[in-house]
């Protein structure tokens, strides 16, 4: 017998025919039996966000938001979890009671959640590849496992926002060159990469660099394991794939979304399925 659905969900973004969010929210929603929920795949460009939720009807739920609409979510959200607002992205807006939408930011607890599972519940040091939005919510992250200081590595200069935002958060910062990495590895207990798989691992961690004492979390999934991945693993070192970060914050965004705490082991099974699936193609 077909169930009726009664309850929407999605994932927007552009582009978006990559998402693993479908697979590991529809996986969450057969292991709480919620059979009259669906989830879709909608691609959307910032512009276009407005509209778009302003023509949903009462049955949506909740939104997952992806590049490049974490900042958009911004204009119609009719509230701001205050941890959303400090890092400036939205990646997740929840139906309220009264038809409006709450903004909350789940990409924080994807990072903490990933590090604690490598076995890391308390940062003493950071290095960040990177210093835009995602830089920002591995620095709220950061804060919450107790980490007093981080550096920033970057092409050019810093963002000032990213910046201002790991001040607050009380945490020292330092800011190097991407060429400048190397020199600083040493004196960092983790190293989080928010920078795209193409760029050169082999120049940011020239041969010989020691890279066997730390942990690395790339936050990059497609097309796992990165230059970066394989070259902190063959050193051996401990190497966290920005998939679980993206397992953990689809498992709070259905807890937001439903109310009901999801089984991340059967959420991980299906997405990693999915992306062997689109790796395979």
């Amino acid at each position: 017998m077909l169930t009726v659905v009664t309850r929407r969900a999605a994932v927007l973004g552009s582009p978006i025919g990559h998402s693993l969010s479908p697979a590991l929210h529809l996986a969450a929603y057969r292991a709480l039996h919620l059979s009259d929920w669906a989830y879709e795949v909608h691609q959307v460009e910032a512009p276009s966000l407005p509209a778009f939720v302003a023509a949903l009807g009462p049955e949506w739920a909740g939104l997952s938001l992806t590049m490049p609409l974490k900042e958009a979510a911004f204009e119609v959200a009719d509230e701001v979890s205050d941890l959303a607002r400090e890092v400036g992205a939205i990646n997740t807006l929840v139906r309220r009671v009264d038809g409006g939408w709450r903004g909350h930011n789940t990409d924080v607890y994807g990072v903490s959640q990933a590090l604690r599972e490598a076995g890391c519940e308390r940062v003493a040091s950071a290095l960040v590849l990177g210093s835009g939005a995602t830089a920002r919510s591995v620095v709220a992250a950061l804060a919450t496992l107790g980490c007093p200081r981080v550096t920033f590595a970057v092409r050019s200069a810093a963002r000032p926002e990213t910046l201002t935002q790991a001040a607050r958060a009380g945490l020292e910062v330092d800011v190097v060159g991407l060429g400048e990495v190397a020199d600083v590895l040493d004196g960092s207990q983790v190293v989080v990469s928010t920078l795209p798989a193409t760029a050169w691992a082999d120049l940011l961690f020239p041969k010989g660099s020691r890279l066997a004492d730390h942990l690395l979390l790339d936050v990059v999934y497609a097309g796992w394991p990165t230059p970066l991945a394989r070259m902190f693993g063959a050193a051996g070192a401990r190497v966290v794939s920005g998939f679980e970060m993206l397992l953990h914050q689809a498992a709070e965004q259905v807890y937001q979304m439903t109310g009901l705490r999801p089984p991340v082991d059967q959420m991980r099974a299906a997405g990693l399925a999915a992306m062997a699936d689109l790796a395979s193609r």
